[in-house]
């Protein structure tokens, strides 16, 4: 066996959105509303469900299957397991270390990568990785979990990054993209850096809220998804995902230069969410349609229906947002709730088109046999 067959991915994908639902009745938990038992138990792990359980998951998956060979599913598999244990309530330590371990198997698989091909976006996925394995002994080493969030934000902004660093090549050259980009991201390192091993108060979140910003104006600018927003279909909705996901970005960078990386800051929650859900997911829902054909070897084929579970994620936090802005929980919980809702409409639409995209060819073969007959 060269790989692992796309049918024995399933259950790695399937313990990433185990952590994933776990993680997001955390999440309502955080904010007061009344969810069930083992998810409000779990919402000091919030953040570690959502990025190290389920993006640790997902994103480790991802690379597996590009890397090919069987042992890079070890880092989904390993991701997974330290989700399941989290959710079960298991010995914190041994959860810990299963996404330690999770993480140094994806970057060992980003070094395999920058080897066979040595190039900026190569290396920005490895740094990526290395800035999921770091949260990771942040947190084992400190017991702090505030104290790794920078380096696991640090890792999905990165990864994003580094992946669309890649597509500018199908762009003209332009001298400054990439030392502005490697600014950029020194910039988010050291902030990263400073902020959680809590060199001074606020000079890292601030460094790293500045670099985050830099980030969104670079990927404003260099970003294919400008010309890619006015075509049609699938690419022009992958552009509109970018591209909003890209303002999210810099909100979360401008609350966050408000102070709001600090936890307990009245900011806190709107810097949070407009990175973690605003951006990152709006990234998900555009890539959704080539990522999960590629894991999975599924068809989903493009549907304008698409774009709602889209507008609900910006309205529903929005609606977050302003309830943070103007100190009002109903607000904030009502947005909350329509986050969660969001998530799960994003999720049946996936299913739906996996199911429409299984009955297209069947539908085809019968409109061939149809027309043959009545020839």
């Amino acid at each position: 066996m060269n790989t692992l067959p796309p049918l024995a991915r399933v259950p790695l994908l399937v313990l990433g959105l185990a952590s994933l639902v776990t993680g997001v009745l955390a999440g309502l938990a955080r904010v007061g509303v009344s969810v069930p038992d083992f998810g409000a138990m779990q919402a000091g792990s919030h953040a570690a469900l959502m990025i190290g359980a389920f993006f640790g998951t997902v994103i480790s998956l991802e690379r597996a299957v590009a890397l090919g060979g069987l042992w890079p599913y070890l880092g989904p598999a390993l991701a997974g397991g330290g989700g399941v244990l989290l959710m079960l309530g298991g010995p914190l330590v041994v959860a810990q270390s299963l996404l330690l371990l999770a993480s140094s198997v994806l970057v060992a698989g980003s070094v395999v990568v920058t080897r066979r091909q040595l190039a900026l976006f190569t290396v920005m996925l490895a740094i990526g990785a290395a800035c999921w394995l770091t949260g990771n002994l942040v947190w084992i080493a400190g017991g702090n979990l505030h104290a790794a969030v920078p380096f696991w934000l640090a890792f999905l902004v990165l990864t994003v990054a580094g992946e669309r660093l890649e597509l500018t090549r199908f762009l003209p050259v332009r001298p400054a993209a990439a030392p502005s980009f490697i600014v950029v991201s020194g910039v988010i390192l050291a902030g990263a850096l400073v902020a959680s091993f809590g060199i001074t108060d606020t000079l890292g979140s601030t460094l790293f809220a500045a670099g985050l910003l830099a980030l969104a104006l670079w990927l404003l600018v260099f970003d294919i998804a400008r010309h890619t927003a006015g075509q049609h279909g699938l690419t022009r909705f992958i552009g509109i995902c970018l591209l909003t996901g890209y303002v999210w970005l810099g909100a979360g960078a401008i609350a966050g230069l408000g102070g709001g990386f600090a936890p307990g800051h009245a900011l806190h929650d709107t810097a949070m969410h407009a990175i973690a859900l605003g951006f990152v997911f709006a990234m998900v829902f555009g890539h959704a349609a080539i990522i999960f054909p590629a894991v999975l070897k599924v068809k989903i084929p493009y549907h304008p229906f698409f774009y709602v579970p889209l507008a609900l994620l910006h309205l529903s936090l929005a609606l977050r947002v302003f309830g943070g802005l103007g100190e009002s929980l109903a607000l904030r919980q009502w947005g909350a709730l329509a986050n969660a809702a969001t998530l799960a409409v994003f999720i049946a639409t996936m299913i739906a088109s996996v199911i429409r995209g299984a009955r297209q060819p069947a539908a085809r073969s019968t409109r061939r046999r149809a027309s043959s007959a009545t020839r």
